[in-house]
């Protein structure tokens, strides 16, 4: 399995997920341009995405979803609550299926698994993508609002982890928004603080967790060395040894094997968990 990180941010979000034979693409924040773009950069022709996975029905999510679906004739996923709010960005020649939230599908040599969020969407969902092949599984979890036992479990057995780290506290407490906008970010209904997906992160630990990629960072309320701080101190300090890295909003990520990255660090993470 591999995943490339397009983006993360309050300005768009984007993830490819590759298996052999199986490319999907979770979310599309992007202009249609710019997701051509982006594919682009890494080498992937946005013809060869096999489908597209929509989370929640914010624009930061769906931005460039009914062009990049129209441009390419690539199958777009939601639910039917997530289609609806999404009204305007189609025009009734996309090819759309509804999915159920936690009913597992297959898309191609992957299989989806979806979790209900508390965000303040629509009909917020999490997933994770379970490699058929290998059973290697990735967890994509932003627009938490606050880690249920529900999203625990789901993101329990992750071999890699694309978890929120949105906010640092202090920095949202004296930065520019209004108190309204504030109150939205720091609620059960917002965004995870680094500290919270610091707690989130040690409780997810287990020996076959190869690493983990931070996303969703607010511009005006974090920065990447805060968040690495937060979380990676956090998870030292209950001995992982594993990757961590802090997706970008302006340029891709590296484009990551996930098998290899737990071979590299399976033998000592296994003496340390």
């Amino acid at each position: 399995m591999n995943v490339c990180c397009l983006g993360s941010g309050s300005a768009g979000n984007a993830l490819v997920v590759e298996v052999e034979g199986t490319r999907v693409l979770v979310d599309a924040g992007f202009s249609a341009r710019d997701l051509e773009r982006r594919l682009d950069t890494v080498g992937i022709h946005p013809g060869a995405i096999d489908a597209i996975l929509i989370t929640h029905d914010h624009g930061d999510h769906t931005r460039g979803v009914g062009g990049f679906a129209r441009r390419h004739g690539t199958p777009v996923h939601l639910t039917a609550l997530t289609h609806h709010a999404c009204q305007s960005l189609f025009r009734g020649d996309e090819r759309t299926q509804i999915y159920r939230v936690a009913r597992p599908f297959l898309l191609g040599g992957l299989r989806v698994e979806t979790f209900p969020t508390v965000h303040d969407a629509a009909d917020p969902v999490g997933i994770a993508l379970v490699d058929m092949a290998t059973g290697t599984r990735l967890g994509v979890a932003t627009d938490l609002g606050r880690p249920t036992v529900g999203v625990r479990h789901a993101l329990s057995r992750c071999d890699f982890l694309v978890l929120e780290a949105n906010h640092d506290e202090v920095m949202l407490r004296v930065g520019p928004y209004p108190p309204s906008v504030k109150q939205r970010i720091s609620s059960s209904h917002g965004h995870l603080s680094n500290h919270a997906s610091a707690r989130l992160a040690t409780e997810l630990l287990h020996s076959r967790l190869a690493g983990i990629l931070l996303a969703h960072l607010s511009v005006e309320c974090n920065a990447p060395a805060l968040a690495r701080e937060a979380v990676g101190g956090a998870l030292e300090r209950a001995g992982w040894r594993g990757w961590l890295e802090v997706a970008r909003q302006d340029v891709p990520g590296a484009m990551l094997d996930v098998e290899a990255l737990r071979w590299r660090c399976g033998p000592e993470q296994m003496t340390l968990l």
